[in-house]
């Protein structure tokens, strides 16, 4: 038997087919006919030299060499499509597609983008936040920022600044509760965004951490950090704030870390791209913008005793 690939037509045909189970709709998503699709099948099979469906009075179904190509023929299309995209893609030199989480879209990346907008406008970025793990080398996204662990198999990684939480606040709630003792009366901010950190980094490692003995009062619970340092800002209590979302805030003084002690946690934020492409000029621009405005608010961690949370397990 001859290892010659059958036209590309007649593998789409079937590839169609075999997903839909159904001539007819196959021949709707390619825009033929049902004749037309039927004959490209047909061709098919003679090339094999077997039937690849069992033509039934108002149905069809994969013959067993049929059910053996259909993945292959799926996986191939998918592979050929995303291969053509990101060659297309490549070709786009202005445009960038990024994709974060909406929080840290929301309180690091829109607040500083018109530095990056006024130092590249050549450049074009789009923003997709959102929490689903996309598939950079199948999906129309050209870099991912992601906070957790990995691993980042297969794609260009590069970490972020080490990530730490502290107890952040109004200055006017630090003046009630100055010593880490005073937390034990103040309504506190959860975060449950953060549960998945293992070892926790939550509100009673942070407690051990400073020497204070009891149970914290939980005043609010939020699913994302971003809406948790929104409630502090307004005053509704205290929370513990991830330095990437407080650092500038910090800087600012529209927020305090009174008590100069932060928990780190191996979790960090990193910068990921296909493997290959981190050298593509828009987007080593934008990794270098990302890790130059890192960098300028490196100084607010220099009060700061910060701890392992891994150490204190």
């Amino acid at each position: 038997m001859s290892d010659r690939l059958p036209p590309l037509t007649a593998l789409r045909a079937f590839d169609a087919a075999a997903r839909h189970m159904s001539f007819q709709k196959a021949a709707a998503e390619l825009n033929v006919t049902p004749a037309a699709l039927s004959f490209q099948i047909k061709s098919l099979e003679e090339h094999f030299g077997a039937p690849l469906f069992h033509r039934l009075n108002r149905a069809v179904e994969l013959t067993e060499a049929g059910r053996l190509l259909a993945p292959g023929a799926a996986d191939g299309f998918e592979m050929l499509t995303s291969a053509w995209r990101n060659a297309r893609r490549s070709l786009d030199s202005n445009t960038l597609t990024v994709t974060a989480g909406p929080a840290f879209t929301s309180k690091w990346l829109a607040p500083r983008l018109y530095d990056f907008a006024q130092d590249h406008p050549e450049i074009e970025l789009r923003f997709a936040a959102g929490l689903k793990f996309v598939d950079l080398n199948r999906d129309e996204v050209d870099v991912a920022i992601r906070f957790g662990y990995g691993p980042d198999d297969g794609l260009y990684s590069h970490p972020l600044a080490s990530e730490w939480l502290t107890p952040v606040m109004l200055p006017a709630l630090a003046e009630k509760y100055p010593e880490p003792n005073d937390l034990l009366s103040a309504p506190l901010i959860h975060n449950t965004s953060d549960d998945f950190l293992n070892p926790p980094c939550d509100w009673p490692a942070w407690l051990r951490a400073a020497g204070v003995h009891g149970a914290p009062r939980i005043a609010s619970v939020f699913s994302q950090p971003d809406h948790a340092l929104d409630a502090a800002m307004a005053g509704v209590g205290v929370v513990l704030g991830r330095r990437a979302f407080v650092v500038k805030y910090l800087a600012e003084g529209r927020l305090v870390a009174p008590y100069g002690l932060a928990l780190s946690t191996k979790a960090r934020f990193r910068f990921l791209c296909r493997q290959g492409q981190e050298n593509r000029p828009a987007i080593a621009a934008f990794r270098d913008w990302v890790l130059a405005e890192i960098a300028k608010n490196t100084h607010v961690t220099d009060s700061l005793e910060i701890v392992s949370v891994e150490d204190m397990a």
